[in-house]
């Protein structure tokens, strides 16, 4: 007998992606890619993926996009913030160009924005704050392909707080940080060492940038199912109040 119920609405999540060299099969040739850990975290809290690779970028696509992440990555290139590179920042300008656009773009737009890792330096730049191209702490990034954790605390009404209480600990692998926040964000919360760990908006709309991973913790998708609750009630107030 068939339910009545209807299933609630599948928000439809952008994802930026990398676009460089990669292996598969008998091939080996560049692809648009991104680790299956954020893909599955968004379909775990009840969202549509929707991968957009830095080529062909047209800010459009965000008026069929009920929220935007910004995901991980290599280093944002310190001529975005008027910096020298340091010796050991590596940057990919292509990715660069398409992220801070899409970032801009969803901010004016008032869409729905989760920033992660690189993601949350490249929400801080887009606004006009700068970047701490190295970190000596080694527990931030312990070897490659390795996650550190890191612990910090919120602040208090914040949305991080809202998600995650008053302190709480995640995944990291960055040797960057954010160095001046942007005017229009403020910090939310901080590891112990003054550490930015995240950033919201405060010009309206919802915007979350948080340095460290949390994709990588299946099992505490807090922040995704707020995320994805956030991107349901855009779409239904774009709707006229109808889901």
């Amino acid at each position: 007998m068939a339910s009545n119920v209807s299933e609630p609405y599948r928000p439809r999540i952008g994802l930026t992606t990398y676009y460089q060299d990669a292996s598969w099969g008998v091939w080996n040739a560049p692809a648009a890619l991104l680790p299956g850990t954020y893909v599955e975290a968004v379909v775990a809290a009840g969202g549509v993926p929707l991968l957009l690779p830095p080529l062909g970028t047209d800010v459009s696509v965000l008026d069929v996009l009920d929220g935007l992440i910004v995901a991980g990555g290599a280093d944002v290139d310190p001529a975005n913030y008027g910096a020298e590179a340091h010796e050991l920042t590596r940057s990919q300008p292509l990715r660069d160009a398409h992220d801070l656009a899409l970032t801009r773009a969803a901010l004016q737009r008032r869409v729905p924005l989760f920033a992660i890792c690189r993601g949350a330096q490249i929400l801080n730049v887009a606004l006009g704050g700068s970047l701490l191209q190295h970190i000596e702490d080694s527990r931030y990034q312990p070897a490659p392909g390795v996650f550190g954790e890191v612990e910090f605390t919120t602040v208090s009404g914040s949305i991080a707080e809202q998600f995650l209480g008053g302190r709480a600990s995640a995944p990291c692998y960055h040797h960057q940080a954010l160095e001046t926040v942007a005017p229009g964000l403020q910090v939310t919360a901080a590891a112990a060492d003054g550490t930015v760990e995240a950033v919201e908006t405060t010009s309206g709309g919802w915007a979350l940038g948080v340095q460290f991973h949390p994709e990588q913790n299946p099992a505490d998708l807090r922040l995704f199912n707020g995320f994805v609750e956030v991107a349901r009630n855009y779409r239904k107030e774009l709707n006229g109040g109808a889901s």
